[in-house]
């Protein structure tokens, strides 16, 4: 057995195929999953990678051998994976890299009702089964079926968004030759939508960029075709089509954070007051509209499971975070992409207007994106930042996530990375003159070492 320490991570199994992650280790944690969640079945889904198909086999193997159902979906994106574990009520697999390259592969697993599964919440216990070899199981095998979920998958995000009456829109959108390009026809089917698709041939060798939006060179086709077509707005897709950027008309990117406060606004008046979640480098501009709504913001780490722990625990009715995912409490407090872009398209198409109008209310500070710096101690990086910055007049400390340094008028979090000797400074202020100064600052005092 590889070394599983290599692929185990916070969140979910990944790695190379078959360096890393290879046919038998994906059929140990198939049985070993079944072990820990005590389930009589469960759901898997895939996306378009080649190694994907045999992975998923074989994991289903593990599962059956162990005297589990199991109900292949085939290919989808990890929501609709989050969809089957939800409306069916079983654990779910969903075989994916996300936005990784091709070379890679993985495994996310949930519970029944899509409760994560990570490193606190039961992957731990997985990966030991494995290592020690999972027990034989004293009964019969499990059957194997498969079930068409995409239909209904489209149709119920479709009952969560109210898109009757819409205006016609012309959508340009690039799926990056990732899972998109297979749920977004179904999910606009019956839609007054006019689809200009970029890269929808599934092809898990990602031709024509990477399937990573977040990375700003790979929204440049995009952007090229919602001026070229004259589209209403673009949408972009990771990989396994569970996080989605958006593009205004003009074919500038628009940041997450302001799709965090819309979609926030919307919730709070469909629900009521209630609560909202965020990470900390999401724009402050999320938690004041949050308020100004009747809304109760609720700060939390980056990281997914965070959100997801978060929301469960105080029943919030949605959660942003910067990196582009979207969490729903009517979606099992799991994430969609495609959720939040038809409530964008939703607020598009109830009025008249460009979208680029539609957005300054919701955005209202410069922010300085992500930027990464190689130093040899995080630590003692982090801690000339502080001796730096703190007893300044009008400057709060806070650690909850990395080292956050606030002012009336900025802030900037700068936190280590898990994986690489980085650190990840994110800036804000009330105009682009301070955010510059700030983040050159800070900037300045980080690299110091490598003068």
């Amino acid at each position: 057995m590889r070394d599983l320490a290599r692929i185990f991570k916070a969140y979910d199994i990944r790695g190379i195929v078959p360096d890393e992650l290879d046919e038998q280790i994906a059929e140990a944690v198939g049985a070993a999953f079944v072990r820990v969640t005590a389930a009589p079945a469960i759901v898997t889904a895939h996306d378009m990678r080649a190694s994907s198909v045999p992975l998923s086999a074989a994991f289903a193997r593990g599962a059956t051998a162990q005297g589990a159902d199991v109900i292949e979906a085939g290919l989808g994106s990890t929501d609709m994976l989050y969809y089957a574990s939800g409306s069916l009520g079983l654990p779910g697999a969903m075989f994916t890299a996300s936005h990784n390259p091709a070379r890679y592969n993985g495994i996310k697993l949930c519970r029944a009702g899509a409760k994560p599964v990570g490193r606190d919440t039961g992957l731990t216990k997985i990966r030991e089964l494995v290592d020690d070899g999972v027990p034989a199981h004293d009964g019969p095998a499990g059957t194997i079926t498969q079930r068409d979920l995409l239909s209904g998958y489209a149709a119920h995000l479709k009952t969560l968004v109210d898109l009757s009456g819409i205006r016609p829109l012309k959508v340009a959108v690039d799926a990056g030759n990732g899972m998109g390009g297979h749920t977004v026809p179904s999910v606009f089917e019956g839609l007054p939508i006019d689809l200009v698709p970029l890269y929808f041939e599934l092809d898990g060798t990602f031709p024509n960029h990477e399937a990573n939006p977040i990375e700003p060179e790979n929204l440049r086709d995009l952007q090229a075709a919602v001026r070229e077509h004259g589209a209403d707005i673009g949408l972009a897709l990771d990989g396994d089509a569970d996080r989605c950027f958006v593009v205004d008309e003009r074919g500038e990117p628009v940041p997450p954070s302001t799709i965090t406060a819309l979609v926030a606004v919307r919730e709070l008046a469909r629900y009521g007051d209630g609560k909202i979640v965020h990470n900390l480098i999401t724009s402050r501009a999320v938690p004041e509209i949050v308020r100004e709504h009747g809304g109760e913001p609720v700060r939390t780490r980056v990281g997914h499971s965070f959100i997801k722990q978060t929301m469960a625990e105080t029943g919030a009715m949605f959660g942003g975070e910067h990196s582009a995912h979207y969490y729903f409490r009517d979606f099992w407090f799991a994430d969609s992409g495609m959720l939040a872009a038809l409530h964008v398209l939703a607020v598009l198409g109830g009025q008249e207007r460009p979208l680029s109008e539609l957005l300054p209310e919701f955005t209202r500070y410069v922010a300085s994106g992500e930027i990464n710096s190689e130093v040899a101690d995080q630590e003692a990086s982090m801690a000339r930042v502080r001796t730096e910055f703190e007893g300044r007049p009008g400057v709060s400390i806070d650690e909850l996530d990395g080292l956050t340094v606030g002012h009336a008028d900025w802030w900037f979090n700068l936190r280590p990375s898990n994986t690489e000797p980085l650190l990840r400074l994110n800036a804000e202020a009330v105009d682009h003159d301070t955010m510059t100064a700030v983040r050159d600052e800070t900037l300045a005092i980080v690299r110091k070492e490598n003068e």
